[in-house]
């Protein structure tokens, strides 16, 4: 979801006490990389080689603190990065 259509979804439900959020991860450390083709594998290898990258545990986190806001908050974007991730 892009953050055009996740505004245009909040717009939709705000009347309605329904938060909608965005999260975005930077780079995490899962098996989604081992289905791409060998050479885009070896791309992400040299890109992120020097980056600690974050753990499913870091997302769910960044979901929970989202959740669990009092109900007059409404998180609409959160970036989760590593600390040495660059772009």
């Amino acid at each position: 979801m892009s953050e055009r259509s996740a505004e245009g979804l909040r717009q939709e439900v705000t009347g309605r006490h329904v938060r909608v959020s965005l999260v975005e991860p930077g780079a995490v450390a899962t098996e989604l990389s081992s289905h791409n083709r060998p050479e885009i594998r070896e791309q992400i290898s040299k890109r992120f080689s020097d980056v600690d990258r974050l753990h499913a545990e870091d997302i769910a986190d960044a979901i929970s603190y989202i959740v669990t806001r009092p109900r007059r908050i409404a998180v609409n974007e959160l970036l989760v990065r590593p600390t040495e991730q660059v772009g």
